[in-house]
């Protein structure tokens, strides 16, 4: 008596029996069922694959699981227009409509939307992860539901365990993301924000700034740093001088005009306009990225340095013919960048230890003010900074600070009324309390 020997095929890395013993369903070598179908998926409008492995399942509870996926891909929460609008087309004109009317200014907020899209319609690839995410383009707006949010954010923080991307860009994705669905809800009237509860991506273990790594100078180092790049980068000098005293952004300074009918040093009044931003080409945003415009009065040696550098560093005929106070050689706007190689090698050449870049200016800056003992509501008035919150942000309090505040503290802890700066007020137990002398 002989039995019939199965042949088995694969089927994406699965052994299974060559015929379905019920429709979409295969006998599994290993025990169990596999499914395989097609269904239209009503997020999208297209066709997609439904394959799992159903490792305990009898053939009919396999097949019952299969129609109730079909089921579930076909029906959708379907929005009162039902707009049949696809994210990729809503997000692009959206983002034409902010551009429209000046929601979104520079060009540098343009270039974040548009690198930004690319990811969120197109999907993300990781190198490290070598996982591909795909992105909302051919998903009908008014379809994307929380589940869909929540997988793609499953995806992407894949990449960035991986290495393949930090959780601050991620969660710049994501902002963009959030607001494009609520314009979406607003526009068509769905029920539900699909971003609703959802959280961004963790940052806990992600520092941008570190002990070792403050991108600030302590007090000590500007003395250092300046007379460095006065020394050997005399033509960036006066750029980084004016960003160190006032916090202001290097998108802020580039574009600042020391003559002609919209001047914004006023060099009989020693008063500085900060009134414009510029972040890529030419193009200059005829406000700051705060959307303040505002006056700073300078000192007298401030202006000496201006003065210094009008006569001294404008060395082309472009430079000087051009009206910018920091004109590149060909009389353009600086390029964003040009001052990393500068910082980088004076950081080098005085034995920093530590990275310091152009946003440090402004960082440091706020430490200056600081030590200085400025009133924060000076301090805000000079950078820029619209909050408390963000200047604290931009602040780094170093362990001389600490220590110096920790020396005020015990000081107040440990002196009675009365007592003599520099005495105890009696001799303390570890407990805090105060033992009586005797002898």
């Amino acid at each position: 008596m002989s039995s019939k020997k199965t042949e088995w095929k694969l089927m994406k890395n699965v052994w299974i029996a060559p015929e379905q013993i019920l429709p979409g369903v295969w006998e599994r070598k290993e025990g169990g069922h596999v499914v395989r179908a097609r269904a239209k998926d009503s997020a999208t409008g297209k066709m997609k694959e439904v394959f799992k492995v159903l490792s305990t399942a009898t053939a009919a509870e396999a097949l019952a699981w299969l129609e109730k996926e079909q089921e579930r891909l076909r029906v959708g929460v379907v929005s009162p227009e039902s707009p049949k609008t696809r994210f990729s087309e809503f997000a692009n004109a959206l983002l034409e409509h902010k551009v429209k009317v000046g929601d979104i200014k520079s060009a540098s907020g343009r270039a974040k939307w548009d690198y930004t899209l690319l990811h969120l319609i197109g999907g993300t690839d990781g190198e490290k992860a070598k996982k591909h995410v795909e992105g909302f383009g051919d998903f009908f707006i008014d379809r994307i539901r929380v589940d869909h949010i929540e997988a793609w954010k499953a995806g992407v923080a894949e990449l960035i365990t991986a290495g393949d991307y930090a959780p601050t860009t991620a969660n710049g994705w994501f902002s963009i993301l959030c607001v494009i669905m609520k314009a979406a809800k607003r526009q068509f009237r769905l029920p539900y924000l699909a971003t609703e509860d959802v959280k961004a991506f963790d940052t806990s273990e992600h520092a941008t700034y570190t002990e070792e790594e403050p991108n600030s100078l302590v007090v000590e180092e500007v003395p250092a740093f300046l007379a460095a790049m006065r020394r050997d980068y005399p033509q960036h000098y006066a750029m980084t001088y004016l960003g160190l005293i006032t916090g202001l952004r290097p998108s802020t300074l580039r574009p600042l005009r020391r003559r002609g009918p919209e001047s914004d040093v006023q060099w009989e009044k020693a008063r500085l306009l900060v009134r414009r931003s510029q972040t890529l080409g030419d193009e200059v945003m005829a406000t700051t990225k705060t959307k303040r415009r505002y006056a700073i009065d300078l000192p007298e040696e401030a202006m000496q340095v201006l003065r210094w550098h009008v006569d001294t560093q404008l060395d082309t005929p472009e430079m000087q013919e051009c009206d910018l106070l920091f004109p590149g050689v060909t009389g353009k706007y600086r390029a964003a960048t040009v001052l990393n190689k500068p910082f980088a090698d004076i950081a080098e050449l005085i034995g920093l230890g530590k990275r310091f870049t152009q946003r440090g200016l402004r960082r440091t800056f706020q430490d200056l003010a600081r030590a200085a003992q400025v009133e924060g509501i000076v301090t805000r008035s000079i950078s820029g900074h619209a909050t408390e919150r963000m200047q604290d942000h931009y602040s780094t309090v170093d362990g001389a600070e600490k220590k110096t505040a920790l020396a005020k503290v015990i000081h107040l802890a440990t002196h009675r009324d009365g007592a003599r700066s520099g005495e105890h007020g009696g001799e303390h137990t570890p407990g805090g309390g105060e033992q009586s002398k005797t002898g």
